[in-house]
């Protein structure tokens, strides 16, 4: 029994470790974060805002096919609305009208397959239309006019490109 349990276990590390390097994956990278248009001032929210987004684009690993890499550089960032800073101390207030203080995000981004780009580019993303549109995600989180934003823009940019693939 010892030895078909070993083989059984040998199969399974060589499966996972074969299927493992054809998992889509999703690399986030930033340049320059604190020369973004619009930030956090503490160094402990800007820290957590750049780690919710990095763990947003990271889920589109499980929408691009098995073996595609998805590269992203976020150049400059700009969230809706704009911060009244709090004179008694404490967090400062974002205010957000649905005028023209929608977010915008500009970003770099390359979509890879076995060594071969498929997609490259620089794209500016923008939601004018904000406040006016249906989200899925809660209005507790107060980054879903962006992540509404950078879904957009993968449908319309990266989704077009895997499934001509």
């Amino acid at each position: 029994m010892r030895p078909m349990i070993k083989s059984s276990l040998a199969a399974l590390v060589l499966l996972a470790a074969t299927t493992g390097a054809a998992w889509a994956q999703v690399s986030v990278s930033y340049d320059k974060p604190d020369e973004f248009i619009d930030v956090p001032r503490s160094p402990i929210d800007r820290e957590r805002m750049l780690k919710d987004f990095t763990q947003y684009f990271s889920t589109f690993d499980k929408k691009l096919p098995a073996g595609q890499q998805l590269k992203i550089e976020v150049l400059d960032i700009d969230l809706a609305g704009w911060l009244w800073p709090r004179r008694s101390g404490g967090d400062d207030i974002r205010v957000m009208t649905g005028g023209a203080d929608w977010p915008h995000m500009k970003l770099r981004y390359t979509l890879e397959e076995n060594g071969t780009v498929l997609r490259s580019g620089e794209s500016d993303l923008s939601n004018m239309m904000y406040q006016q549109r249906a989200t899925r995600l809660s209005d507790s989180d107060p980054m879903r006019y962006e992540k509404q934003m950078i879904d957009d823009w993968f449908e319309k940019t990266i989704t077009p490109k895997v499934a001509a693939n």
